[in-house]
């Protein structure tokens, strides 16, 4: 199945100036994967938000979940982001939480250029079972957790300036998407 074409609003896509690119979207939308394939497009560096909350925590979001909560994660979360919204032009793919919170939101619409990765619940639901990972969804019906994330976090996600959608199509179809907004 072809993907669509990028669905961005011309008005407040700015044409990508070399700050950092930050893809925000649910658990599942595909933004390490396709963070990675982006960067390497661009030949630039990726940096995985979660892989560097962990290093620095020196344990999993998992457990970083279980152990201190959720309020506890955000606050390391958000510290890790504005560390990596440096100035440099780099590929940064954020948690599916990051973007709802308020500061770091604001951190990423003023330091640096928002890619939000659409994808609807039913892929969602297939890309998330792959892995047993994700605090959010355990001991859940992952449908039932991503319908409700997608009502209170999908508004949130669309105050980025570019939306792409992630759906049923090989990565580089998103990817040469995301390439053409760039250009934009």
């Amino acid at each position: 199945m072809l993907q669509s074409p990028p669905v961005t609003d011309e008005a407040s896509s700015p044409a990508w100036t070399g700050q950092p690119i930050v893809l925000v979207g649910l658990m599942g939308a595909g933004k390490s994967t396709i963070g990675r394939r982006l960067a390497t497009r661009l030949k630039l560096p990726f940096a995985d938000a979660d892989n560097e909350i962990e290093a620095a925590a020196g344990m999993t979001i998992s457990d970083i979940f279980a152990r201190f909560g959720e309020a506890y994660f955000r606050a390391g979360e958000r510290r890790v982001i504005q560390r990596l919204i440096d100035g440099r032009p780099k590929v940064i793919a954020t948690g599916g939480g990051a973007f709802v919170n308020d500061a770091t939101r604001a951190l990423i619409l003023s330091d640096a250029l928002a890619i939000w990765l659409d994808a609807p619940v039913e892929v969602l639901v297939e890309r998330v079972q792959r892995r047993d990972t994700r605090p959010l969804l355990r001991g859940r019906d992952p449908a039932e957790v991503l319908r409700e994330l997608a009502a209170i976090r999908n508004p949130l996600y669309a105050l980025a300036p570019i939306r792409v959608p992630s759906a049923h199509a090989p990565h580089e179809t998103t990817v040469r998407a995301i390439l053409e907004a760039l250009r934009q």
